[in-house]
């Protein structure tokens, strides 16, 4: 009777509340933890279909699915023996007040990393790394920012808050170097003369093999602090409908996470996936790439610290 209620849970339906159901700790700042998995809710900065708020609920319940593995195939090392994570829920903030919520999100993500803490960011659209960056370069200073997308997010044609144009904002306030910085799975048109990132577009990544795409980025970010940030749409619209701003012409599961797993070793400082949007999602495959990609990069994250 004892263990009705403590049992180790290895089912794939139950007990899905938190992230690979870690445990679930409304204030983070005091836990007892190394990595702090927060959900972000926001979709009122999406220009295509709306549905990434319920994204962060996706993720997470479809995380019951790597939950009971243990050692990640092909890792070498349970993550969980090296590191302690903790699910601190969703960001809470007044519904559409974008200055609310971009105050509250950047005030979040400053208190976690000053409690020693790092955090890695379920969106949401893409908006939230922004705010999240804000944060973070109080603590890092300059970054570099590895950055998977269909789109370059960095239109000077759209408003403060809009899921388009967060990496126009963040090299003007000095909060990532673009010479340091390189965008992944890029297919849609953006002005390469004035653009100033490094691009490795979705033609040439479907061409290269995954070791020739991590050696361009390791030559890239080369030592300083590195943020990653995965918005789903860089995966074809094959292997994750479920997002708002689709672009056919991606990369595919197996050739995203063998270039994750390519980045242990490098400084990873923080991470988000953003752009789950559940409506249009099929059997939730989407949701599952999602939780997936965050979990490797939590592998990679792991793997250079544990090297310090």
């Amino acid at each position: 009777m004892n263990d009705l209620f403590t049992k180790t849970d290895y089912s794939l339906y139950s007990n899905s509340m938190s992230f690979l159901r870690r445990p679930y700790l409304r204030n983070p700042v005091s836990a007892d933890a190394d990595l702090v998995v927060l959900g972000v809710p926001l979709d009122m900065a999406t220009s295509g279909r709306s549905g990434a708020r319920m994204g962060p609920d996706a993720i997470r319940r479809a995380s019951v699915n790597l939950a009971w593995e243990g050692k990640k195939f092909p890792w070498d090392f349970n993550l969980f023996d090296r590191v302690k994570v903790i699910d601190a829920g969703d960001l809470v903030f007044d519904c559409g007040d974008a200055e609310d919520f971009t105050y509250r999100l950047e005030a979040a993500t400053s208190e976690i990393l000053k409690s020693g803490k790092t955090m890695l960011a379920l969106g949401g659209d893409h908006f939230i790394t922004l705010p999240i960056l804000r944060g973070y370069a109080k603590h890092y200073g300059e970054m570099a920012l590895v950055h998977f997308d269909a789109h370059t997010d960095t239109y000077a044609n759209g408003s403060s808050y809009d899921h388009g144009t967060m990496f126009y904002h963040a090299p003007n306030e000095g909060l990532i170097s673009p010479k340091h910085s390189v965008q992944i799975g890029i297919r849609t048109e953006y002005k390469q003369q004035d653009h100033g990132f490094n691009v490795i577009n979705a033609m040439q990544a479907n061409d290269l093999s995954p070791e020739e795409i991590v050696m361009q980025i390791r030559d890239i970010v080369g030592d300083k602090p590195v943020y990653v940030t995965f918005d789903i749409d860089c995966l074809d619209p094959a292997f994750a409908p479920g997002t708002g701003t689709p672009v056919c012409g991606g990369l595919n599961s197996d050739k995203v996470l063998k270039i994750i797993r390519g980045l242990a070793g490098i400084n990873i400082i923080g991470m988000d996936v953003v752009e789950v949007s559940p409506p249009y999602d099929h059997s939730d495959v989407t949701a599952l790439a999602g939780a997936t990609i965050a979990l490797e990069l939590m592998y990679a994250w792991a793997a250079h610290r544990d090297s310090e």
